[in-house]
């Protein structure tokens, strides 16, 4: 069954309201930092732990990999500056290892729910890459694990810590824009190209694949789904609509006050690159419906030029002006002479590296109530991006029940929950 979205959401404000009683690993008291390992160091998980080492609270204390080529370039990489690591190539393993307090976790996107419930289990805090989960089922079960575990786990949705996303949200909560009618919200990748077909062939040397795909299908070898490339194939991940969808369109939620939409529609295809190998579409309009006004969220692979010629970003417009902001900061283009204009406010800081000096800090304190991004926000907007998805995938217009937590159409409820496969079944909490 899955649990109740609202009940989770607002378990979450209780936490809010009272501090965080510690009851994971024991070896801060002793050694005065936090060990951290990394689980996937090819891409964004070497990103991270960057950062996190930035930080002179933090060591770095193993690697986990089930590519043996790139685990053994990243501890050799990290040789170079001292830092000596044991390395492993199932992160059950690595679980097991009393020098870990906290994990990085920045696998595929279908792996993320098993390797997370694990984790918390081990007594070990989190700190996991967007989207949390791979289907609606998987988010909310990642949520019921971390609140029984009291860990403390940071999803990777690092624009929460950006002082400017920060100041673009007390701005528009002025009021200023008047009555907001609608959000729209976007990401272009001008620099995504075609992934051409390739054939099937014989597993890499040093490469498990068994354990890369883990609960997706058994399918034969190939590059173009391996490493990078996962995000554009519905066995590992939801395209553009999950891996940027979860960043923009958080703050259009947060922005509006919102949680749950009335309903969903979504169209769009392979209108970029046809005869390419990906499934998930590269272009994309999804329509979410909310009392009083809409958001709608679209991406397109292989062009720059997005809305207010900017590549990413939501704008919220108003009838007294619109408030556009991305990354690099944000500006109000005023209605006429309904309001003033809000030249650019740029970007001042590095979001990554103080998500990471947040993460630290609640792991520190022992509070998982000061973190910017907890496991229940990261839930809350990768549903609303599968719902997109979904509506996507079956080419109607979805109605969602908050009640019941399920659209009102079998079809699409069918959705919900990702089926594993090899032997691999939910976690149980």
């Amino acid at each position: 069954m899955i649990m109740n979205r609202q009940k989770f959401l607002k378990a979450s404000t209780l936490l809010a309201a009272s501090a965080f009683l510690f009851q994971g690993t024991h070896g801060l008291a002793e050694t005065k930092k936090i060990r951290v390992a990394v689980i996937g160091v090819n891409g964004m998980g070497w990103s991270n732990l960057m950062a996190i080492l930035k930080n002179k609270n933090v060591i770095c204390t193993a690697l986990c990999d089930v590519d043996e080529n790139v685990l053994n370039q990243r501890v050799a990489e990290l040789d170079k500056r001292n830092i000596k690591v044991q390395s492993y190539i199932d992160y059950r393993d690595l679980l097991k290892d009393k020098n870990v307090d906290a994990v990085i976790i920045a696998t595929p996107d279908h792996w993320h729910c098993l390797m997370m419930v694990d984790a918390v289990k081990a007594g070990k805090h989190v700190y996991i890459e967007k989207p949390i989960g791979n289907s609606v089922k998987e988010c909310e079960v990642m949520v019921t694990a971390a609140q029984k575990h009291n860990a403390i786990v940071q999803v990777g949705q690092w624009q929460r810590s950006q002082q400017h996303f920060e100041d673009a949200m007390k701005f528009l909560h002025g009021g200023s824009l008047g009555k907001v009618r609608m959000v729209k919200v976007w990401a272009y990748l001008g620099w995504k190209k075609d992934v051409p077909i390739l054939p099937d062939t014989a597993i890499p040397s040093g490469v498990h694949y068994d354990r890369w795909l883990g609960p997706a299908p058994k399918r034969p070898f190939n590059r173009n789904r391996f490493h990078f490339n996962f995000r554009w194939f519905w066995d590992y991940a939801g395209g553009l609509m999950t891996d940027w969808g979860v960043h923009m369109l958080d703050f259009a939620l947060i922005g509006m006050n919102v949680s749950d939409p009335r309903s969903i529609m979504a169209a769009g295809g392979k209108f970029a690159y046809p005869d390419d190998v990906e499934e998930t579409p590269d272009t994309l309009t999804t329509l979410y419906e909310f009392d009083g006004f809409n958001v709608q969220w679209e991406h397109a692979i292989g062009i720059d030029q997005g809305p207010y010629n900017k590549g990413h970003g939501v704008a919220f417009i108003g009838n007294n002006g619109t408030l556009v902001l991305n990354r690099q900061g944000w500006e109000v283009l005023p209605e006429g002479n309904r309001m003033e204009a809000v030249p650019l406010q740029k970007a001042k800081d590095d979001g990554l590296e103080r998500h990471m000096n947040n993460f630290v800090e609640a792991i520190f304190t022992q509070n998982r109530t000061i973190l910017k991004a907890p496991i229940e926000a990261g839930a809350h907007i990768a549903i609303l991006s599968q719902m997109g998805n979904i509506a996507y995938r079956t080419g109607k217009k979805l109605y969602w029940n908050k009640e019941k937590q399920q659209f009102s159409d079998k079809e699409a409820n069918r959705y919900l929950a990702a089926a594993y496969h090899n032997g691999y079944t939910y976690p149980k909490i």
